[in-house]
Formats: structure tokens, C-alpha cells, sequence
């Protein structure tokens, strides 16, 4: 698989992936601990403003374009099936699809309503927050691995076709 479009496929898997994997990163390292070290109701408010602001910045092209590209590398490597490499190409795709993608709407989103539903000045916001922090947090660890080994992949890829 050397085509130039699968060379500019994997250059956009690359730097899309280590985007992804420096914001998730920035959550997982001292975002989350920060809020975790002040009071819940706080907590709550802060995150909520992330995650009303984020709809609305460019982070969700980012998001859904490149959760695009590595299905496009899903494909690619089914495809090409028969090709050197496409085993990697199909590893990156899927780590990047199921690890990012499918781990953010099945675990990180849902968890993110229901802190939007319940609000900080519930008197469960300790409780909730506890609870979330951890969830989320671990969740975030995924997408954090799963978009910095694509990236990875992605790169050794590129190499492999010097």
C-alpha cells in the first residue's frame, strides 16, 4: 500500500491521531486531577463549561474527521488485504475507531449528560462527582493510549514506505 492517497491517508491518521492523543493527554495528566482537587460543585460547573464550549469549538471536526479517516484506513486495509502492511494499516484503524470513537460515545459522552443533568447544585454533587471523576478519567486513559498508538502506527507506516 503506497499509493499516494494512502500516504496522505496515513499523514492525516498521524497528525489527527496525535492531536487527539495531546488533548485527551492534557484531561488525563492535570486537567482532571486540577478539578478533582477542588470542591464538586466547582468541578461540575468547570467541566460542564468544557463540554458546552467543545460542541461548539474546532475540536469536533477534529473529533468526527478523524474518526473518519481511521475508518477510511479500516477500509483501506481490507481492501488491500493482500498488500504488505495492511494488517498495521487495519490495527490503526480499528485501535483508533473502537479505542477513541466507540469508547467517547458509548462511555465518556453518556457520562457527560448525566453531569449536565444533575448540576452542581445537587445534593448528590459529591457523590456524582467522585464517580465521575474516576469513570470519565479512566475512560479518558483509553483515548488517550488508543490515539497515541495509532498515531505511532501511522508513523511507522509512513516510514515503511521510505
Amino acid at each position: 500500500m503506497s499509493s499516494t492517497n494512502f500516504t496522505v491517508l496515513l499523514w492525516i491518521a498521524a497528525l489527527s491521531s496525535g492531536l487527539m492523543a495531546g488533548v485527551y493527554f492534557a484531561f488525563s495528566t492535570f486537567i482532571m486531577r486540577a478539578f478533582g482537587s477542588i470542591n464538586a460543585a466547582h468541578a461540575i460547573t468547570a467541566m460542564n463549561a468544557i463540554n458546552k464550549v467543545i460542541l461548539r469549538s474546532l475540536f469536533m471536526p477534529l473529533f468526527f474527521g478523524s474518526s473518519l479517516v481511521s475508518a477510511a484506513l479500516i477500509v483501506a486495509a481490507i481492501t488491500h488485504w493482500q498488500e504488505a502492511h495492511a494488517g498495521l494499516a487495519l490495527t490503526a484503524g480499528m485501535v483508533y475507531f473502537i479505542g477513541m470513537f466507540v469508547c467517547t460515545a458509548a462511555f465518556n459522552v453518556p457520562l457527560n449528560n448525566v453531569l449536565a443533568k444533575t448540576g452542581p447544585a445537587s445534593d448528590k454533587a459529591d457523590q456524582l462527582w467522585s464517580h465521575y471523576l474516576r469513570t470519565w478519567t479512566r475512560w479518558n486513559h483509553l483515548r488517550t493510549l488508543s490515539s497515541l498508538v495509532t498515531c505511532a502506527l501511522s508513523i511507522w507506516l509512513l516510514n515503511m514506505q521510505s
